[in-house]
């Protein structure tokens, strides 16, 4: 079974045609089947254009189906008809009817209190090996506590309902679950500006909990933390804050996944293209080698804890 299907149940759900269709294949899945029909693509030196005419469909549904933006269903046979176009072996051809016939089964989908611009952020964290975060203004929301993301949303959204907020909270610690939970669990690796430590959330009670949170969390083995101090000067490029999401795999190339999360006022931005996500490793490695080490870190977090006794 492959690192995906593990996140997966299989279904074959149909239209009012009787065509086998996905109806919920999350944006980490629709990744990998896109790749998976670029590389047949590709391997056969074949344009969009030449691989839609001999399967029967437009050039805009080979460039949304190797797209994963997209939110319309994917059908069956549009996949099996691309893929063999494409010359895909049985075994390749099958192993995408599987992918696209699957329905993707996270506690993320729909759920109510999580904005539609975090639902995808959520879907490849579930599939991602390691994150990387820049935070130079808060806290990342997967090193939380609740207490400071409740003062985080009562702050931004001081005419949301105390129950709406509350909810929305819950949905951020659930999604923190996938550091404990999950077999292999994901690696989180996190460079925070120094300021972020004395920026005060909540009072002083929030922050004093907050900063043990983050030195408990610091010391296990699922998360890296470091911070940037004051006085480093501006990191070139680094810009306001990021997610670096990725998988490798080597064996098989197409499951491999890297992308970056932007996070910009109230809206995000994903960004697949090679030339975005080389930019974003390469600012994560300056601002890596920039920041003091872990050790240096906690003692960074021991000091400005002590500034809340």
């Amino acid at each position: 079974m492959s690192a995906l299907t593990r996140h997966v149940r299989f279904a074959q759900p149909k239209d009012e045609e009787g065509h086998a269709v996905a109806q919920q294949v999350g944006p980490a899945g629709r990744m990998q089947i896109g790749r998976a029909l670029f590389t047949l693509r590709d391997r056969a030196g074949l344009t969009q254009t030449q691989v839609a005419a001999a399967a029967g469909v437009s050039v805009g549904t080979v460039n949304r189906y190797e797209g994963w933006q997209d939110r319309s269903k994917l059908r069956v046979p549009t996949v099996r008809a691309i893929a063999d176009a494409c010359g895909a072996t049985a075994e390749e051809r099958d192993s995408l009817t599987r992918l696209v016939s699957s329905q993707e089964d996270g506690w993320w989908l729909d759920h109510p209190a999580l904005p539609d611009i975090l639902s995808p952020l959520v879907s490849f964290e579930a599939y991602a090996a390691y994150e990387h975060v820049w935070a130079n203004r808060l806290v990342p929301g997967l090193l939380q506590t609740p207490a400071y993301a409740l003062a985080l949303h009562r702050a931004a959204q001081p005419r949301t309902d105390e129950e709406t907020i509350r909810a929305t909270v819950d949905a951020r610690m659930r999604r923190q679950k996938i550091l404990t939970e999950r077999s292999p669990r994901l690696h989180l690796w996190v460079v925070l500006a120094e300021s972020v430590l004395t920026d005060v959330v909540g009072d002083g009670g929030v922050m004093r909990d907050q900063l043990d949170h983050l030195t408990t969390m610091a010391e296990t083995p699922a998360v890296d933390l470091q911070i940037l101090p004051r006085g480093r000067g501006h990191v070139a490029g680094s810009g306001g804050h990021f997610v670096l999401l990725g998988r490798d795999d080597e064996a098989t190339p197409s499951a491999s996944m890297t992308v970056v999360y932007v996070e910009l006022h109230r809206r995000g931005l994903y960004l697949d293209a090679p030339g975005d996500v080389s930019e974003y490793k390469m600012m994560m490695d300056y601002l890596r080698s920039a920041a003091a080490d872990t050790e240096t870190s906690r003692d960074l977090l021991a000091r400005a804890r002590q500034e809340y006794t």
